[in-house]
């Protein structure tokens, strides 16, 4: 799956070109595009161009998703960043993952079958469209409740959920699957069968933006935790739930 010298080069030079528009566009700080580049690059030469062009498409939609009525957000003090940029924390906490699963699934003797990386990798970046898009969008709602208590709470409070929170994180997960379905089929990369793919996908993406909810509440509101790594083990339990889900509709692990 490790690709040749040419398209290597290509993938990288693709990978930080837009890592520069990134950072141009101010979406990241120019350290968290230095970070952003060098694993999308290991990412790209390692297995190809469709796990690269996913990532690519979900920091375009957390961009955008971000910046949505940013003014707003600015007002209430609820933006990433002074103007919605990210940084080294938040881009480390959505990458590492991903990138360490390319790595297990690189190779002559890959820790991972393709298709178990796959629906892994999407799992991963579902779960960060979902926490992306529950939190940037719903935080617009006006209001919000604890996900264990269900008492009235702040929005923006870490643990606090809503409605539109909850529609908008579904909506990333499944887009996310979706559209990783596409890709894959575009690059005739060797995926489970679609129904398995995209419900173990969707729902790996959402369950996972729960347990984050739940991690900030109990142990990032106390300060057990910071952002960052909350949101990692938010993507590793979706990757963890994307694993059992597929083994239990009969996947190979």
């Amino acid at each position: 799956m490790v690709l040749g010298a040419f398209e290597a080069a290509f993938g990288i030079v693709v990978t930080v070109g837009l890592a520069v528009g990134a950072v141009a566009a101010r979406a990241l700080t120019p350290i968290a595009g230095v970070v952003a580049a060098a694993f999308g690059a290991v990412i790209v030469v390692l297995v190809g161009y469709p796990f690269l062009a996913l990532l690519i498409l979900f920091v375009v939609a957390s961009v955008l998703a971000t910046r949505y009525r940013i003014d707003e957000k600015r007002k209430k003090n609820l933006q990433e960043g002074t103007a919605g940029e990210r940084g080294v924390p938040n881009v480390v906490a959505h990458i590492v993952l991903p990138t360490a699963l390319a790595i297990a699934g690189a190779g002559a003797t890959p820790v991972l079958s393709t298709p178990l990386l796959a629906i892994l990798y999407a799992s991963a970046l579902a779960f960060g469209a979902a926490d992306t898009f529950a939190s940037e969008l719903g935080v617009l709602a006006g209001r919000a409740r604890s996900i264990l208590s269900l008492r009235p709470v702040t929005p923006g409070t870490n643990g606090g959920v809503s409605a539109v929170g909850e529609a908008w994180a579904l909506v990333g997960a499944g887009v996310t699957a979706a559209v990783g379905l596409g890709l894959f089929r575009l690059f005739s990369t060797a995926i489970p069968p679609t129904a398995v793919f995209l419900g173990t996908v969707t729902a790996s993406g959402f369950l996972g933006c729960q347990v984050d909810s739940v991690l900030g509440e109990t142990l990032e509101n106390r300060g057990w935790l910071t952002k960052g790594s909350t949101n990692f083990l938010g993507m590793l339990s979706a990757v963890a739930i994307g694993a059992v889900l597929y083994g239990a509709l009969g996947g190979a692990l």
